[in-house]
């Protein structure tokens, strides 16, 4: 009688034998659940990305209470110090403005307030097209129509236009900055939330919510958004990004944030025209708004596979783009 043995899948349940001869069952939990935070450390770029925006995020908020006075105090005696001289001090490390001001103190208030800009851009956009979008594609119909149809006319004239039109016609200020820049965003979330709750109020699961009496407010809370959530934060990630070089490119061309409050576009600006003699001035906030896009949009496309079950494996398999193309050498 011949015994046919099956290879064990790695994410069941693992028989053991103990010293006295009893079987043991260890439970391993499978690599497709891990949570995700363990699902970060598999991806070195997102981990470093991640921790590269965690910085950013405790430097603005707990930086300008470190640096105090530094970002506004004015020394004409230290006026365009080069970077990288520990000889004036610490604060000076990477060099002062042309009025003496330390640009690494400057630097620090800047991130608070372009992150205090971006992200609640796009927390309002978030919420308000995403709300939109959900209750649109749920009812379809008239609901539908009509909320497309404001999204196309929004989409219609550039975003950054637009913004552009209206601060040169209201006073340029921060939350006027942030009014505009949600307003704009607001049609990315209402189409990306409409489609995919569109599909889902025709599935099983929803129908049946429907059938034992749920209200529509209820089955879009409980059943709708907690599967449209990962989307939307993905895309959030990566609106993130380009809210922030629309804040930077305001401040840039003169109608953004205005001083004495300073962003790291207001501070590439005002270094223009010292780039032959201090390069410095423009460089270290342009650097600092690369490195800050640079790692949300690498942790968005960690987001995106991670929340994906269909895409999942790639972080879960160990070494899976090695395995892939081995596989395919043996066949050739």
């Amino acid at each position: 009688m011949s015994i046919v043995t099956e290879p064990l899948d790695p994410t069941s349940p693992v028989a053991s034998t103990d010293p006295a001869g009893d079987s043991v069952a260890t439970n391993k939990v499978p690599r497709s659940q891990l949570p995700l935070w363990r699902l970060l450390f598999r991806d070195k770029f997102a981990t470093v990305a991640a921790g590269i925006l965690t910085v950013i995020l405790l430097t603005a908020v707990f930086g300008p209470w470190l640096v105090g006075d530094s970002a506004t105090d004015q020394n004409l005696d230290e006026s365009n110090l080069a970077p990288f001289n520990l000889d004036t001090g610490w604060m000076n490390i990477l060099g002062t403005d042309p009025l003496g001001r330390s640009m690494l103190a400057r630097l620090i208030v800047a991130c608070q307030t372009t992150l205090l800009v971006s992200l609640p851009a796009v927390i309002i956009s978030c919420v308000i097209g995403s709300a939109i979008g959900m209750w649109a594609g749920y009812h379809r119909g008239w609901r539908e129509t009509t909320a497309m149809r404001v999204a196309d006319v929004i989409m219609s004239f550039p975003s950054l236009l637009l913004a552009v039109v209206i601060l040169y016609v209201f006073s340029p200020s921060a939350a006027n900055i942030i009014a505009v820049l949600a307003i704009t965003r607001i049609p990315i979330y209402l189409r990306t939330a409409r489609a995919e709750s569109a599909e889902l109020q025709s599935r099983v699961f929803v129908d049946a919510a429907r059938t034992f009496g749920a209200s529509s407010g209820s089955i879009i809370r409980g059943h709708v958004l907690p599967i449209l959530l990962p989307t939307l934060l993905t895309v959030a990630t990566l609106d993130f990004c380009y809210v922030m070089l629309a804040e930077s490119s305001l401040s840039f061309l003169g109608i953004g944030i205005q001083p004495p409050d300073i962003s790291w576009g207001l501070m590439v600006s005002q270094g223009r025209t010292y780039l032959q003699t201090a390069w410095w001035l423009s460089f270290f906030p342009g650097l600092a708004i690369v490195i800050t896009t640079v790692s949300a949009t690498i942790l968005a496309a960690w987001a995106r596979i991670a929340t994906d079950p269909g895409q999942r494996w790639r972080l879960t398999t160990p070494n899976a783009r090695k395995r892939f193309f081995s596989s395919r050498k043996a066949l050739r």
